[in-house]
């Protein structure tokens, strides 16, 4: 069996002009700043898959200067992520991912996030949120940074 490890981040300031969503789910809030729905934990968890799997970021593969990914649906994204890796022979055996944020309160939607993430993954995703504590931006609540670790398996011999 081989194994293979991937670690993906992202951050959004906080401004947007469209709804907060977190993990694939809307979460009451203000928005975030980005191209696409600018959804950071599926950012920073299609990116750990990629990087796993030696494939390019997820800005490379959908650029910010491409209008076809403006406002996308990043749960969208991240399925066509799984499909590119799952093409290179490549399962997901689960995904780890911390968040920080220090508002809005992000327990009450961690169940939700979870089972969307697992969903589209096709693996358990467990979120783990976790606030700034009044240190730097992220503790002022100036944005909200994302990393995740994501592990992939194969029985294929050889390069995969």
């Amino acid at each position: 069996m081989n194994l293979r490890v991937g670690l993906g981040y992202d951050v959004h300031a906080v401004g947007g002009d469209r709804p907060l969503v977190l993990g694939g789910v809307r979460v009451d809030g203000p928005g975030l700043v980005g191209h696409s729905d600018a959804d950071p934990i599926a950012h920073a968890v299609a990116d750990a898959l990629l990087g796993a799997a030696h494939l390019p970021d997820l800005g490379t593969i959908f650029p910010a200067d491409d209008d076809r990914y403006r406002d996308a649906d990043s749960i969208a994204l991240l399925q066509e992520v799984v499909a590119r890796v799952t093409a290179q022979g490549w399962s997901v055996a689960n995904v780890d991912v911390v968040v920080v944020a220090e508002r809005p309160r992000l327990a009450p939607h961690r169940e939700a996030m979870n089972a969307t993430l697992s969903a589209a993954v096709g693996a358990p995703v467990n979120v783990k949120p976790k606030r700034g504590e009044g240190v730097g931006a992220l503790g002022r609540g100036d944005g909200i940074a994302v990393t995740a670790v994501a592990l992939l398996v194969t029985e294929l011999n050889g390069d995969a």
